[in-house]
Formats: structure tokens, sequence, C-alpha cells
């Protein structure tokens, strides 16, 4: 009778690890970016085995060594993911698993046959692994986990666990490749990104493809630049793609922005100054020519300069040399000029607001940037960037977007352009922090419309079936807690939960104890 009772209890906990799983999994469906997903997964992962470190891949691992189109990796330093994890684990352990389509469980990878030979297990001594592949015939990815925060082997319950993931991330996985590949086949940009180092550019747009097409026939080559376009279009990134892509890219980019700066100090900040040159200059200070030398100045805003300084930057441009504030004595410095404006320079020589020789210096290559009302398309993708850089920057949880919140900024007119929508992300991932949710909703990204609605509206707005269950789970967590004078581990068994989960509840719901 007690042995029954200890099987039916053992029983029931494994059929709430798993109904944990289901809901987690669950959770996982709705995220509709294959980034955030892989991190999920992988954090959803690494804590039903208790691993340490772990490594998630889609898309191109393969015995052979090939490199994964997308992957997560977490307990792995940098150093370590790139040639541990990526290359030298993928022709071992990784391998076996993907090429004979079968979980991999060692005790230790050190003192096992099929592994112990490998520089890359025996310089990390490591021990014990899981290691299942997602899919079958072929597999389409794989999931590596790497030794158990409280020591030990993974179990046989670990490996029947992660199979099930495997298993049921698999459709969800495929879905969210399939969708990027469709993306790739169809991007327009597609042949500039094979082509150039452009990691910092977001965006898959007509618009976007123009400038790359520009920027590879400007790249290689060291004439001067000119970008036109409003403000906050992301012309400092543009010119750091150029400069990335040229023959100075191991040698500084100096970005100087000439927008409110009177005459003096924008001679000493191009060009430097003496000690003494002036009221305040108590040292002497290279300016950043001085700074750019081999390498690129970047001049944001040039339209902005005073006339008496664009003389001074002309005969730099067209002789090489310089003198600082100051100073007798020459200086010359091999820069490559990159300049950016917002407004028509042509109509600014015109009316005797720029000089035209200068303008015609610095327009070696003219490349205008488009406004964000020209990449619509790009929006999603630019703001799934900004909230992930933003959530890494705060150290918090992944948060997602909505669809409505998708389809009014969309429709949003944004005068601001990028930096506008950047900034309205991060305020937003902010708000719906504090709130506790972990979708971002429209009302997140425009409050002032929301604030208007309600106003205007008599009756209160009907909670969302997701906030009236966040509301309800941060209130019976909270009693809980209270119940039990706040033990941890004692809360932990009664929610049948981890004590890391509780943690995570306390800080997304914000729980305090009562009188602190």
């Amino acid at each position: 009778m007690y042995d029954g009772q200890v099987n039916l209890d053992v029983e029931l906990v494994l059929m709430r690890q798993e109904r944990d799983l289901y809901r987690k999994l669950l959770d996982l469906g709705v995220v509709n970016a294959l980034a955030p997903f892989l991190d999920e997964a992988l954090a959803l992962v690494a804590e039903i085995a208790g691993a340490r470190c772990g490594y998630i891949a889609l898309g191109g691992e393969s015995e052979t060594g090939g490199k994964a189109r997308s992957w997560a990796a977490r307990g792995f330093s940098d150093e370590d993911i790139e040639r541990e994890v990526r290359k030298a684990l993928s022709q071992s352990v990784i391998a076996a698993a993907i090429a004979t389509g079968q979980t991999i469980v060692t005790e230790s990878a050190l003192s096992d046959p099929r592994f112990m030979k490998r520089s890359s297990v025996r310089r990390n001594r490591i021990q014990a692994v899981l290691c299942a592949p997602i899919g079958t015939s072929p597999p389409i990815g794989v999931v590596y986990l790497q030794d158990r925060a409280d020591g030990g082997a993974f179990s046989e319950e670990d490996r029947l666990r992660i199979e099930l993931f495997a298993r049921h991330i698999l459709p969800l996985a495929d879905r969210l490749l399939s969708q990027q590949t469709r993306r790739e086949d169809e991007d327009p940009t597609k042949s500039s990104r094979m082509a150039l180092d452009v990691k910092r550019l977001v965006g898959r747009s007509e618009a976007l493809a123009r400038v790359l097409k520009d920027v590879r026939v400007v790249g290689p080559r060291d004439v001067s630049v000119i970008l036109t376009g409003p403000t906050g279009t992301g012309k400092t990134d543009i010119a750091r793609v150029i400069h990335d892509n040229g023959s100075r890219r191991e040698r500084p980019f100096v970005a100087l922005n000439c927008a409110n700066l009177s005459e003096a100090l924008a001679e000493s900040e191009l060009f430097g100054h003496e000690k003494g040159s002036f009221t305040g200059a108590d040292r002497k200070a290279p300016g950043h020519v001085a700074a750019a030398h081999t390498g690129t100045l970047f001049l944001d805003e040039v339209g902005e300069l005073p006339l008496v300084v664009q003389a001074k930057l002309l005969k730099f441009i067209e002789s090489k040399q310089y003198y600082a504030v100051g100073s007798a004595q020459v200086s010359q410095a091999d820069v490559r000029i990159i300049a950016a404006t917002n407004a028509d320079l042509q109509v600014a020589a015109g009316e005797r607001r720029f000089r035209e020789d200068l303008y015609f210096r610095l327009r070696g290559y003219s490349i205008r940037v488009p406004p964000l009302a020209e990449r619509t398309e790009d929006i999603v993708e630019l703001m799934e960037h900004f909230c992930h850089r933003a959530c890494e920057r705060e150290k918090i949880a992944l948060l997602t977007f909505s669809p409505g919140a998708l389809r009014a900024a969309e429709a949003a007119e944004w005068p601001g352009n990028i930096r506008q929508l950047c900034m309205t992300v991060e305020e937003a991932v902010l708000r719906s922090h504090a709130e506790g949710v972990l979708v971002i909703e429209r009302h997140h990204l425009f409050p002032k419309e929301a604030n208007a609605s309600l106003a205007s509206s008599k009756e209160q707005p009907r909670p969302t079936l997701q906030q009236a269950m966040r509301a309800y789970q941060a209130r019976f967590v909270q009693d809980v807690l209270d119940e039990i004078g706040w033990n941890m581990k004692a809360a932990a068994e009664r929610l049948d939960i981890t004590r890391s989960h509780i943690y995570n509840l306390v800080n997304a719901h914000g729980l305090k104890r009562k009188g602190s």
C-alpha cells in the first residue's frame, strides 16, 4: 500500500512537470522571431535539465562541421562559443547526435571512448553531456547541454524530458526557420549582405538595398562620400559600414557632430589646439583630424560648420596639411572624409551659407539615406532588434510585441525616423517591464494615445485575457508567500515549481514582503 502511494506520488510529480513543460511550450509558440525564440527555448531546456551550459542551433549543423544558420548559447564565454561549441564540438558530440539521429548522453566526455581523444574535450575537461537532435531524417537542429549545475550526470528522466522538448519544439522551429528562409530568398539586400560586412544594419527593404548597392560602389574606393537624408535615418551607421568595408577598416573611425559648434570650438575640435591658445586651454589637445589619421573622419551635420572653418577644412582636404589652433607648426594627416547632412547643400551654397568649392570636394560620391516612411517593411525587424538590445542592456527577460502593437507601429508616422522608433521601443520596454508583463502592447508604445482614449471613455476598459491571468498569478503567489513567511523553499514546494522560478515570479510581478 505504501509503495503504491509512493509510485502514485511520483507519477503525479511527473505529470505536473510535463504539464508545466507544455504550458511553457505554448508560451514559446507565440514568439514570432527566430533569435528570441532560440534564447527562450534554450533557457527553458537548461532549466528543465538543470544544465550549467547550453547551446541550441537550427539549420546547418552537420557531421562535417557545417555552421548553423541560427543559434543561441548560454554559460559559455564568447571565445568558447566560436572556438569550442560552434567549431570543435560540432565536429564531435553534436556531429554524432546529428549523424545518428539519436540522443547522446555521457557521464564524462573526458573518459568516453567516443569523445575522449577530441582536443576540445580534453582542453575543457568536459564531463556530463546531453545532446539531442531536433527532428529526424535529417534533423533540422540540435540541443546541446553540458555540466549539471548540481554536479553529477544527466539522468534518464532528463533524457526523456529533453527528447520530449525536442519533439514539441520541432514544428515551432521549423515554422520560424521556413519564415526566415523565405525572407532571405525574397530579401533584396541579400546580394549586398553576402558581399559586405553589414551586421550593424537591420532591414531588408528595397530602399535599404539601394543604399547598400551604393556602399558596394564606394566602400573599396578612397573617395570622399556625402550622405544626405532627414535626421534620425541612420547616417552614422551607414558611414561606419562604408568604413568597415574599405581599405582603412583596421584604422580609426572618428566621428564629429558639427551642429551647434562656435567658430573657435569647431576649429579646435577639428584641428586641435596648443596650451594657452585660448581661455581655458590649460593643455595641448589633438583634434579629430589627428585622431583619424590613416582612418576615416565622419563629419555629421557638416552644413552647420561656420564659414571660416569651412575654408580651413577645404584647405586641409586639398593639401592634407593643417595648423592646430595657436600653433605655427604645420601638421599632416591622411584621412578619408565621409560627411552627412540633412540640409540641401547646393541650395545653401547658392545662398552663400556653404562654400560651393567645399561641397564639390566633399561630394566624391553622394548617397541618399531614405526616411523610415520609405522603409515601412523594416519597422517590425527594427523594433525586435531594439527590444532585444534594450532587454539585454537592462538585464530583464526578453519581451515580445503583440500583433496589435506591431500593426500600430507600422501605421504610425515617424518624423524622427529610426532614432524616434528606437527611443519609443526602449521606453515601451521599461513600461511593460514595470507592469510585470512579457508582451509589449500598443498602449506601451503610444501611452499618450491610450490615455486620451481612456479619458474619453466612460467605462473602464476590460483587461485582456493575458493581463487578467497575470494579475491572478501575482495575487496567488503573493498570498502563498505571505502565508508561509516568504520561505522560498516552502513556497516552491507548495506551488510545485523550482525556487529559481519563484524568484523570477517575484521579480516579474514586483512582489514585496508585507511591511517591507
